[in-house]
């Protein structure tokens, strides 16, 4: 899609990733005041130096997809690793290039950064995001094991 862009995002911008996260499978709220403690969430995580939120607007109006950034260093590496928690797109606009452009701009952020590597995780379920990662040259070098608290 042409009339595409991406830029990162803002406090205005908090109800729709919320939105856009409940899209993607996050956990939705619960009682009243889980909106405030999510919304809270997302503004911290804005404002971290350590992480990035971008937006992808179509014709500058309307939030279409999202992706989360975090720098993260490991102890056996010089530079930072660019890690992805979330990337989603509207599923109406899904397949139009959309994630792409945002992959596309967590790349030319990484590259500045100098990070050493862009890793991010799929589950299990969602095979056609496995074959997107892939065909954009994406590898599939581990397994990711989860426990929950």
């Amino acid at each position: 899609m042409e009339n595409i862009t991406v830029r990162e995002a803002s406090d205005v911008d908090i109800p729709i990733l919320l939105g856009l996260l409940y899209e993607l499978g996050r956990p939705e709220p619960q009682i009243d005041s889980d909106v405030d403690s999510f919304r809270k969430l997302v503004k911290q995580y804005i404002s971290d130096s350590d992480k990035k939120t971008l937006v992808a607007v179509l014709d500058d109006v309307e939030i279409v997809g999202m992706v989360s950034i975090v720098f993260m260093t490991r102890l056996n590496q010089k530079t930072l690793e660019l890690y992805i928690p979330e990337l989603v797109v509207r599923e109406k606009y899904q397949n139009s290039g959309i994630g792409s452009k945002l992959i596309d701009s967590c790349i030319e952020i990484g590259k500045k950064k100098d990070c050493h590597r862009i890793r991010l995780e799929s589950g299990n379920q969602r095979t056609q995001s496995h074959q997107f990662y892939k065909h954009l040259g994406f590898s599939q070098y581990a397994q990711s094991f989860t426990k929950k608290l």
